[in-house]
């Protein structure tokens, strides 16, 4: 069976909003290193606030344009 990985797309968020992370931090009241750690998948999960901060700060009704699941190929096959 395929191994599911859970990614949020704070990057890509960045990118396609034009913004900074700073500048996310600061809309969204979310500390930096926070959103650095979640960027970087340094952190196993993410608070069901932080979604809802980022999604009011960035006006997204569709949580997966912030979070989405990518299934992991074994490479055993």
């Amino acid at each position: 069976m395929a191994e599911k990985q859970v990614n949020i797309n704070i990057k890509k968020l960045l990118n396609d909003y034009g913004i900074s992370l700073r500048e996310l931090s600061r809309l969204a009241d979310i500390r930096h290193a926070t959103l650095s750690e979640l960027a970087n998948n340094k952190r196993k999960s993410i608070h069901f606030d932080h979604i809802k901060r980022i999604s009011e700060a960035l006006d997204i009704t569709d949580i997966r344009k912030i979070i989405e699941i990518e299934t992991i190929e074994d490479e055993k096959e």
